[in-house]
Parts: C-alpha cells; sequence; structure tokens
C-alpha cells in the first residue's frame, strides 16, 4: 500500500510509564498480534497522538480514526465507553498533562470519522513513574479488541 496511513487508522494513546495510562499502546500492541486487513493499520501514538493526529491521517484515503485512550468519566476502574468528537465537550478529554485534546479532533470530524474507545482508569500517576496497568484495566483489553474488530469489520469469534 502507497498511503502513509490507509482508510482507517487505530491510535492507541497514552503513555506506558504512568499506571494506566498505558492502557492504549497495550490495546495497539495486542491488536498486532492479529492479521488486520490491508486497509487499516494500529499505530501506538504515545502522548502526542490527539495532537499530531492531521499527520496521522492520509487526506483522501483515511475515513475512520479510532483512538483508545483511558478516559475519566466517573466510572467503575475498567468500564469502556464509546464516544465521538460531539461527546466530547471542549475541555473534558484531556491527556495525562492536562492538555485538551477536544479541539484538535473537532478540527477533524468533518473530514474523516472519529471514535473514542475510553477506558476508565483506576491509577495515573502525575509525578513518579509506574510501570504496568491496574487488573481493572488490563481485564477491559480483550473486550476493547473485540469492539474494535466489530468495528473495522473482522470477526475472529471470541478472543
Amino acid at each position: 500500500m502507497d498511503e502513509l496511513y490507509p482508510e482507517i487508522v487505530i491510535a492507541g494513546c497514552g503513555n506506558m510509564l504512568f499506571g494506566d495510562d498505558g492502557y492504549g499502546p497495550e490495546v495497539v500492541g495486542r491488536l498486532k498480534e492479529y492479521t488486520l486487513p490491508d486497509n487499516v493499520k494500529a499505530v501506538d501514538v504515545g502522548l502526542g497522538g490527539p495532537h499530531f493526529c492531521f499527520t496521522m491521517l492520509d487526506n483522501g484515503v483515511t475515513r475512520k480514526l479510532i483512538i483508545i485512550d483511558i478516559v475519566d468519566f466517573g466510572a467503575a476502574p475498567g468500564t469502556l465507553t464509546r464516544l465521538g468528537v460531539e461527546d466530547l465537550p471542549p475541555g473534558s478529554y484531556r491527556d495525562a498533562h492536562s492538555w485538551d485534546l477536544t479541539e484538535p479532533l473537532n478540527r477533524l470530524k468533518d473530514i474523516v470519522d472519529i471514535m473514542v474507545i475510553g477506558c476508565q482508569p483506576k491509577n495515573v500517576p502525575t509525578s513518579d513513574f509506574e510501570i504496568g496497568i491496574s487488573k481493572e484495566v488490563e481485564d477491559a483489553i480483550p473486550l476493547t479488541i473485540q469492539v474494535v474488530l466489530k468495528e473495522i469489520g473482522v470477526d475472529y469469534g471470541n478472543s
């Protein structure tokens, strides 16, 4: 495929050094164990993903962006939610450094279909490094993978 990024981009956002913030990269790492269709690319975009999402899309080719990240929405740790950009009021979706991520996503929403698959974190340290995600978030990863595979039209049965 000649395109930098194909029709569907799955972006795992987060930082493995800050506890549950490693959820997005961990999901993408496990998705790479699957044979994904040629029109799909899963990428660990670290902390900068939503800020640099313009560079993750191939104009005229990419039609869907699936962001996998932790989202604090007041639920029990490990609970998943599926959000569209319209579900993210300004300032409601921030990364671990308190950067507002809704503005860059709102600028893209008319160009590409954007979905955020968010997992309620249990533990995201703000100052000290802590490698490893909580059991609750770890347990949410298989369901996250099932949601992503269904969204991209791939059926591997129960995984």
